[in-house]
């Protein structure tokens, strides 16, 4: 299916949201997940279901000084 991911269109055969960190490799790192302009716990991840067309929004800190 195709999905706006940081604004780009992106195809992904990911049913959830914790399937795309993954996929991203972001799992254990700070990030903060938004779909559709609400943002979602890392607690929802699994739940959160993706459709077509979602717009997700993947923020990651980068930690530097």
């Amino acid at each position: 299916m195709q999905i706006f991911l940081n604004g780009e269109a992106t195809q992904t055969d990911c049913i959830n949201l914790l399937q795309l960190i993954q996929q991203l490799q972001l799992e254990g790192k700070r990030f903060a997940v938004e779909k559709n302009e609400m943002i979602i716990s890392k607690s929802k991840l699994e739940q959160t279901l993706i459709a077509e067309q979602d717009h997700i929004e993947i923020i990651h800190a980068v930690g530097g000084g």
